[in-house]
């Protein structure tokens, strides 16, 4: 069976910045197995497949390890397939996902995403969790699935050289660290070692979490963001209660056809 395949580099400034996604378009769902082992064999942070079911589309994620429930550059990455090489007319288009309805529109150059917001809880760090990250924070969140630790400075964010083995043993699915930046509202970086991520290049499912904490934090609803990974990305949000808009940009790196 052949298969075509596309890597875009979301949130990207131009090629080899953002974070690369695979995107595989399907007319129907292939084995959950045979899934897992395209997303490993790619090797890419995450591997989105696509099904297209009238005038909607279902989608779901795939790291090398494991099956995620939501992951924004692969859907950013998805949407600019969508509209750049499958005839799509709509400025806008949905997906139904594991974490619900998610839309992505067309502004500009740039592709916006409409995902749910995150829920914050404060909480005190986990020791394992600073152990590991190297850097005590001021305060700590955990949200539905990640937590988010908050530091003082983008000096700080950028000095984290985490214990990936001490960090994978502290069973936390992904941690997100983060500060006001110089350049931008805040910055971030990603680490998600439990599902064989290390440091995410640049993560839109984070900013579901950042966005209502930076918005209470600085008293604005529109921010811009930076995720200070070797390759950078770079991000516009708006907070719209229980929701956030996560906007950028993507560049096509590859199209190609796999044998499976």
């Amino acid at each position: 069976m052949k298969l075509t395949l596309y890597q875009v580099d979301a949130f990207a400034k131009a090629l080899f910045s953002g974070n690369p996604a695979g995107v595989c378009m399907l007319d129907k769902w292939l084995p959950d197995k045979l899934m897992q082992n395209i997303a490993m064999e790619n090797n890419l942070a995450e591997t989105a497949f696509i099904v297209r079911d009238s005038d909607q589309y279902h989608i779901r994620w795939f790291t090398p390890a494991v099956e995620v429930d939501l992951c924004g550059h692969a859907t950013l990455a998805s949407a600019h397939v969508i509209f750049s090489f499958t005839g799509e007319k709509r400025d806008q288009i949905s997906f139904r996902s594991l974490s619900g309805e998610l839309r992505v529109r067309k502004d500009g150059d740039a592709l916006i995403l409409n995902f749910p917001a995150d829920t914050l809880t404060m909480i005190e760090t986990p020791l394992a969790i600073s152990d590991a990250i190297g850097l005590s924070p001021i305060e700590s969140f955990q949200g539905k699935t990640d937590y988010m630790l908050i530091y003082s400075s983008q000096d700080g964010i950028e000095s984290i050289r985490p214990d990936m083995g001490k960090l994978l043993q502290s069973k936390a699915r992904g941690v997100i660290v983060t500060a006001p930046g110089k350049e931008s509202d805040f910055v971030s970086r990603f680490f998600a070692p439990m599902v064989g991520v290390n440091e995410d290049p640049v993560t839109g499912s984070a900013h579901t979490t950042l966005i209502p904490y930076w918005t209470n934090k600085l008293g604005k609803i529109s921010m811009t963001a930076i995720q200070l990974s070797k390759r950078k990305g770079w991000l516009n949000c708006k907070y719209l209660n229980d929701r956030v808009e996560i906007g950028g940009k993507a560049v096509t790196y590859l199209v190609g056809t796999i044998e499976v």
